[in-house]
């Protein structure tokens, strides 16, 4: 089996100086599935109504500026909130290291003890880890509150989201800007296969087979969309 990583002694060295970097994809996914699918939902909705296609054009085009922006925003403020909560827990067991240093350390032992370690090896890790404060901080807050240290950038996250609801959720829209003869079923097709290649994508990072995250995504897509279309014509009569 081909390995994606070379594992040689300098390969290993210039990784690990690298350090963890945040992966931004799950931002994308989140951003990209839901632009496509409430511009979409509006496109579905108002043919369900039978309503003008130029409503389309003016709610469709509001909900992705106002729609990508909500969403930016709270993706912002939701990742910052965690930034704000891992330097929050991370003053508290530095007072605690400070005030209550014995128990600190036997926290410390606690953890490495239910891990496996015993005897001599037990203190002499025990030692390693609380002869630096940042690195004893660290193993507190990864062992004890379960934090992950490497958390993605506020700023970056929302331009994540924003940029892919951007782009996917105006593909709906594009053909009641262009000259096709059908546009909502131009338009449907165009989603569908944004909805198919957003699976595809997100399927470099699973082990899932690239045609089953495919058909997946399309297939939450679809059903988000026909509701949003029955929903419409079922209410189409009401003035």
């Amino acid at each position: 089996m081909d390995l994606e990583l070379d594992h040689t002694a300098d390969a290993i060295s210039a990784r690990l100086a690298k350090g963890a970097r945040p992966n931004y994809l799950r931002d994308w996914i989140y951003g990209g599935i839901d632009g496509a699918v409430t511009t979409f939902a509006i496109v579905a909705g108002v043919v369900g109504a039978q309503l003008s296609m130029s409503i389309i054009l003016i709610l469709g085009l509001a909900n992705l500026l106002a729609d990508g922006f909500s969403m930016a925003a709270s993706n912002y403020s939701g990742t910052k909130t965690e930034l704000d909560d891992l330097e929050r827990l991370r003053e508290i067991e530095r007072q605690h290291i400070q005030q209550v240093p014995d128990g600190e350390v036997e926290e410390i032992r606690q953890i490495l003890r239910g891990k496996g370690l015993r005897g001599n090896a037990l203190e002499e890790t025990v030692s390693a880890i609380v002869s630096n404060e940042e690195t004893w901080i660290d193993t507190m807050l990864t062992e004890e509150y379960g934090m992950s240290l490497t958390l993605r950038s506020p700023s970056k996250s929302a331009f994540a989201t924003f940029s892919a609801f951007i782009i996917c959720g105006a593909v709906p829209l594009l053909p009641f800007l262009l000259p096709f003869a059908d546009p909502f079923t131009t338009s449907s097709v165009f989603t569908a296969i944004v909805f198919f290649l957003i699976g595809a994508i997100k399927s470099r990072w699973s082990l899932a087979p690239w045609w089953r995250s495919a058909l997946e995504t399309l297939i939450i897509g679809l059903l988000a969309a026909g509701a949003a279309y029955y929903v419409g014509y079922l209410l189409k009569d009401i003035s």
